[in-house]
């Protein structure tokens, strides 16, 4: 069985992020939402959240709106795609492929996170 890694981030990463894809003009707006996730007790991870909602907007206050709100509904939803896109296409036959291929999807889920953070 393959298990896909977990990405640990902090709340300096969550503010780089932030400051590298958005304007400097709104950096302090982008935080303010972002902040809205993790407002209540039953709202997991919520850098780890935060950092995926920022991946998904691409630099697009409309868009990160859109993600913080999917995440206050249901953070899965902002956390397959941003951190495991290969794999949530494949979700529902993964089990059908090749363990060299499940290896290969999540190998290449997991460099595509990493490149985009370290951009």
């Amino acid at each position: 069985m393959t298990i896909q890694p977990i990405p640990k981030v902090t709340s300096a990463d969550v503010e780089r992020i932030a400051r590298r894809d958005f304007p400097a003009g709104r950096v302090a707006e982008v935080l303010a939402m972002l902040s809205e996730y993790g407002a209540e007790s039953w709202q997991r991870e919520p850098q780890r959240v935060r950092l995926a909602a920022l991946k998904l907007a691409a630099g697009s206050v409309e868009r990160l709106r859109y993600q913080v709100e999917t995440a206050k509904c249901d953070y899965r939803d902002v956390l397959a795609p941003a951190e495991y896109p290969g794999y949530s296409e494949h979700m529902f036959r993964m089990r059908e492929l090749a363990q060299d291929e499940q290896q290969r999807i999540i190998d290449d889920d997991w460099r595509q996170y990493e490149d985009w953070l370290k951009r």
